[in-house]
Parts: C-alpha cells; structure tokens; sequence
C-alpha cells in the first residue's frame, strides 16, 4: 500500500519545551492561520517544504529512540493536523516503537477533517490564542470556533490537553480576558496545565522570508509583574501552571 507523503519544514532532535521529557520535534510546514505574533511564518506556505514519507520520517526519529524514550515526539509546525492522513501513519509507527506522541495545534483545522489524528497522540498541546473569537479573528485571521470544538471533543474522549496561551500587550494581555479565559478553561477535566507565552520577537526577521509586514514592531515585550499578574488570574480558577 502506497504511503501518504508528507511535506516537512524541520526538525529539532533534542527539544524540551515541547511536553513532557526531552523530544524529536517535527515541524510539519503549512498553516492557515496568520498570527500577527507568529515566528515561524516561513511554516505558513501549504504544499512546501520537504516531501517525506512516513517511514522516512520515523527512520530520523527511531534513530534517537535511545534520547528520546522517556518522553517522546512531538509533531508542530505550521498545523500539524493539516497533514492528518500522513500525521496519522507516523504515529502510528511512534505507538509501535513505544514512543508517547503529542501534538501542537492551533485547534484551527475543522475536527471533522481531523479527528482520527486527534484520536491517536497521547497527548495535545492547544494554543488558545484569543478568548474573544472577534479579536482572535483580528489576531490570526481565523475565530477561535474550531479550538474551542476541538477542546470539547478532547473533553469527551478524555484526551489530555497542555493549554498554550501567547501574552500580548494590548491584544490578550487584559485582565478581563485573563479571567474569561480561566473561568472557560476551568471547566474542563481534560486539561492537565496551562503554559502561558510571554510575546517576543525573535521570529520578527522570518517575514522578510514571506514578504510580509510585521505589524507588532511598537509592542513592548510584557514585563515580569503582567506575566506574572496573569499567572495569578489563572491559578484563580485552580489551573495548574
């Protein structure tokens, strides 16, 4: 039976800020979403990046079981559950050689389209990028509908979620939409911990690679009382952080 072919942007063998213990990162390249904060926006183009198949891409990974074992894969990009056929045979080789999976999404692809990738990680890291859908819609070009679906079914399949939220002055940074977001986040069961993103620029110079302006060039960076302020907001409504 013929593989599904994949399309890669890069890897990183060693990561460990990607769940839980030291992982392989899988950076799969395209994304619908256009963040204003993003920096991998040279992950944005869909159809580019490396064609790989899922054997190929696991021989890299089998390669570093030894490292990895007591953690595991992560799969990010870009949209990771953009490729869900492909994303699906991958893991599927991660569950026979022993390996935990996760997978870092922005919840923008439609569950129907996805579900079955969602099904098979161990694990799912979601960035809720904006409580408000009229802002998030501002923030990354899309409503934050398809995230908050996505974390309803990880809810009743209980699937265990790591929510990821960025902190941007003026955009997400407010307290009201800091404690929207907790009193939201705190009704599910599925969510283990909340991994809160202070905003950076460090991808800044990457869209000069898609032609892009970057429109928060005059956004300061949040100070360590705002991040830790919000912190507090969220373990208010008994949040692991």
């Amino acid at each position: 039976m013929k593989e599904p072919v994949g399309y890669l942007h890069s890897v990183e063998s060693f990561g460990a800020v990607d769940g839980p213990g030291v992982r392989f990162v899988v950076f799969l390249q395209g994304c619908p979403l256009r963040c204003l904060f993003c920096h991998n926006a040279d992950t944005w183009e869909i159809g580019e990046g490396k064609p790989v198949t899922p054997s190929e891409l696991f021989g890299q990974i089998d390669s570093y079981r030894n490292f990895i074992q007591n953690g595991g894969v992560t799969f990010s990009g870009g949209e990771p559950l953009l490729q869900p056929e492909f994303l699906c045979a991958v893991m599927a080789l991660c569950k026979e050689a022993g390996l935990h999976t996760a997978v870092d999404t922005s919840g923008a692809v439609p569950l129907s389209r996805c579900r079955e990738a969602v099904e098979a990680a161990d694990l799912l890291l979601l960035d809720i990028k904006d409580i408000d859908t009229g802002d998030c819609r501002s923030l990354t070009g899309m409503g934050n509908e398809n995230a908050l679906e996505l974390l309803r079914a990880c809810e009743d399949m209980q699937k265990p979620v790591w929510i990821r939220h960025v902190l941007v002055p003026g955009y997400t940074l407010q307290e009201e939409k800091l404690h929207r977001l907790g009193k939201e986040l705190s009704r599910y069961t599925c969510i283990e911990r909340v991994e809160l993103s202070p905003f950076h620029k460090m991808g800044e110079y990457k869209w000069e690679f898609v032609d892009q302006p970057y429109q928060l060039g005059e956004v300061p960076l949040p100070s360590k009382e705002e991040i830790e302020k919000a912190r507090e907001i969220l373990k208010h409504y008994e949040l692991s952080l």
